[in-house]
């Protein structure tokens, strides 16, 4: 399925636990160099997920000179912004044009976060779906300049208020554009007591009529933070993915790799077939209790020919070979046409 799909869909239902979008957000874990971006894209691909995502940014427009981090700096040491931004921000359109064209050959879709409107116009051509980052939620000339393009937009949403959501829908919306939601906590990495899962029932509680997912920044361990994102209803998934988890840098150590994705589609295959139907019936495995663990009216003691059935002369027992006990009702009083023993099932036809 492609990205696109999942807004003419039902995916918006939030009574239902489906199998997720995945994006595996490589942002600029290539580092500026196209051979470990295609490896990138290969090995997302290998790893199962939907879609590969990068970012496209320059850092003269993207930070002021004196930003300061806010990340783990024992992690990633370096402690500006605009600095950080710098050593990673060489790709620019052509480049993203060769990414699209590669991803398009292996069967991936790309996507790239844009950060600045230049960005945003070139990119247009190559998506068919928008990503903007939880920092530009409250940068309404951008989110309105990206709404121009008339295309369905996921916007994350960590470290914001209620209302600082609602608003930034009513800017999409006024546009008449579907949008996603994807819940997320702006801590890099984020340790898992705070991931708060239980946030993503609250964003399909208030906006029900938007597709709700997670963009998570947890270190990637045995991927269960992502299963129960999943359990809980997250339609779309995004977590940071890399070729190399040891290397160093701020979206490396807290990022997945293929095998990690792969032994989350291996858990989830798992877990899927657990959940199994979501609509509530019988299955063909259980007609034997059906007919065997149910009970049936029973004659509680021999019962003359010509009698008229009283409350008394009946109990309930298993099998469910007989009357159901719901009809008690409708067989008091109707008489007997012939004798029924003690522990006999009640059958219609023994009765006028």
């Amino acid at each position: 399925m492609k990205i696109f799909d999942i807004f003419n869909s039902n995916l918006c239902r939030n009574d239902l636990v489906r199998t997720p979008y995945i994006i595996a957000e490589a942002g600029v874990n290539h580092e500026s160099d196209m051979n470990i971006a295609y490896r990138l894209i290969d090995e997302a691909r290998e790893g199962g997920a939907d879609a590969i995502k990068f970012q496209t940014y320059k850092a003269n427009t993207l930070a002021s000179k004196n930003s300061p981090s806010y990340w783990d700096t024992t992690k990633e040491p370096t402690n500006s912004q605009y600095k950080l931004f710098q050593k990673y921000d060489k790709f620019w359109k052509k480049e993203f044009e060769q990414l699209k064209s590669y991803c398009d050959q292996v069967g991936i879709e790309f996507m790239s976060t844009p950060f600045d409107v230049e960005s945003a116009n070139f990119l247009n051509d190559m998506m068919d779906v928008f990503k903007i980052s939880s920092s530009d939620i409250t940068n309404k000339p951008f989110i309105e300049h990206i709404s121009t393009f008339g295309k369905p937009i996921i916007l994350s949403t960590g470290a914001s208020y209620l209302h600082e959501i609602q608003e930034a829908v009513e800017w999409i919306d006024a546009k008449q554009i579907p949008v996603s939601l994807l819940h997320c906590i702006l801590n890099y990495p984020t340790n898992d007591h705070n991931a708060h899962l239980g946030m993503i029932k609250d964003l399909q509680i208030k906006f029900p009529d938007k597709i709700i997912g997670y963009s998570d920044h947890t270190l990637p361990n045995d991927m269960k933070v992502l299963e129960m994102a999943t359990l809980l209803g997250a339609s779309i998934l995004e977590k940071h993915f890399t070729h190399d988890k040891t290397l160093e840098g701020n979206d490396h150590y807290h990022a997945m790799d293929k095998e990690d994705l792969k032994q989350f589609k291996l858990n989830m295959e798992r877990v899927f077939n657990i959940i199994g139907d979501q609509k509530k019936h019988p299955l063909s495995t259980e007609s034997p209790a059906r007919k065997n663990a149910r009970r049936s009216l029973v004659a509680s003691k021999d019962i003359p020919l010509g009698a008229n059935i009283t409350l008394n002369d009946l109990t309930w027992k298993r099998p469910a070979h007989g009357i159901s006990p719901k009809f008690i009702k409708d067989i008091i009083g109707r008489q007997t046409v012939r004798k029924i023993k003690e522990d006999e099932s009640m059958q219609w036809s023994m009765l006028l």
